[in-house]
C-alpha cells in the first residue's frame, strides 16, 4: 500500500512537471518562436497562453518593444571637402520574429551592427553630395527620410522595422570649430565697426542739428528780451516822464538827494565841489534858491 502510494505521487509529480513545460504565456511587449529539434515550427504568437510539447520543443522570447540604436559620432566629407562630425540613432524594432532569429541568431548586438553599416554608409553618401550649409540647415529632413526608406528596405530582410532615422546633431571638428569661430568673430567684429562708424557719424548730425537750434533759440529769446526789455523801458520813462512833469521842482530835490545818496555813500571818497556850485543848491536852500 506505502508503494503504490509513493508511485502515485511520483507520477503525479511528473505530470505536473510535464504540464507546466507544456504550457507557455507570451506577453504584449514579447515576440516569440517554436522550435522543434532546431527547426523553428510557429512563430509570432499572439499575447496569451500557448501549448507545446516538452523536451522535444522550445520557446524563444525576445523583446517587441522599440530598440534605439545611439551610435558613436561620425565623421563625414562634405561636397566642400570638410569633415563634419554626425551624431544619429535609430528606432527599430522586431517585425517577423522567424526572419530575425535566421538572419542575427536573435542576438540583438548583430541586428545593432549590421544597421548602423548601413545606415553609417547612407548617410555618408548623401552628406558627400551636399555642402556644410546644406546639410546644417535646408537639407537635413531630406536626408533623415532617404536614410530611413534605404534603411527600412533592407532591414526588412532582417525581419526588422524601421521606426524612424534622426540625426540628433552636426558639428565641426575641433580644428575647424576653431577657425570658423576666428572668421565670425572677424566678421562681427566689422559689422560693429561698421555700425559704430554710423552711430557716431549721425550722432554729430544730431548735436549739430541741436546745437544750430539751441543757438537759433537763444538768439530768438535775447531778442524778445531786448524788445520786451525797451518796451518796459519805454514805458517806464513815460511814466515817470508823466509823474514829474506833475511838479518839476519836487523832480529836482529827488535828483538831487539820489546824487547826494550816491556822492557821500562811501568813506574814501573825496570831492571837490565849488561851494556855490549848482550842485549844492539844496543844501544852501531847501527850495532850491526859488
Amino acid at each position: 500500500m506505502a508503494q503504490s502510494r509513493v508511485i502515485l505521487i511520483i507520477l503525479g509529480l511528473m505530470v505536473l512537471l510535464v504540464g507546466s513545460q507544456s504550457f507557455f504565456t507570451v506577453h504584449q511587449t514579447e515576440r516569440a518562436i517554436l522550435r522543434q529539434l532546431g527547426e523553428i515550427k510557429r512563430s509570432n504568437f499572439e499575447p496569451g497562453l500557448h501549448f507545446k510539447l516538452p523536451i522535444f520543443q522550445n520557446v524563444l522570447k525576445f523583446d517587441g518593444r522599440i530598440q534605439s540604436l545611439d551610435s558613436e559620432p561620425q565623421l563625414f566629407l562634405t561636397s566642400e571637402k570638410k569633415n563634419v562630425k554626425v551624431d544619429s540613432f535609430v528606432k527599430w524594432r522586431i517585425n517577423d520574429v522567424a526572419k530575425y532569429f535566421t538572419s542575427t541568431s536573435g542576438i540583438e548586438s548583430n541586428a545593432a551592427l549590421r544597421l548602423s553599416e548601413v545606415v553609417q554608409k547612407r548617410l555618408k553618401d548623401e552628406f558627400s553630395t551636399r555642402s556644410i550649409a546644406e546639410v546644417v540647415s535646408g537639407e537635413r529632413s531630406d536626408i533623415m527620410t532617404i536614410a530611413t526608406d534605404e534603411l527600412s528596405t533592407y532591414a526588412s530582410d532582417l525581419g526588422i522595422e524601421i521606426v524612424d532615422v534622426r540625426i540628433k546633431r552636426i558639428d565641426l571638428p575641433d580644428e575647424v570649430s576653431t577657425s570658423v569661430f576666428q572668421r565670425m568673430n572677424a566678421e562681427r567684429t566689422e559689422v560693429a565697426k561698421q555700425f559704430r562708424s554710423r552711430g557716431e557719424e549721425e550722432a554729430k548730425v544730431i548735436r549739430a542739428k541741436a546745437e544750430r537750434q539751441r543757438e537759433v533759440l537763444l538768439a530768438e529769446g535775447h531778442k524778445d528780451s531786448e524788445q520786451t526789455r525797451g518796451e518796459g523801458d519805454g514805458l517806464a520813462s513815460e511814466i515817470y516822464a508823466t509823474a514829474y512833469s506833475q511838479d518839476g521842482e519836487f523832480y529836482a530835490l529827488y535828483r538831487s538827494l539820489s546824487a547826494y545818496r550816491t556822492s557821500f555813500g562811501g568813506n574814501n571818497d573825496v570831492l571837490l565841489f565849488k561851494p556855490d556850485s549848482d550842485f549844492f543848491r539844496y543844501f544852501k536852500d531847501p527850495k532850491g534858491g526859488r
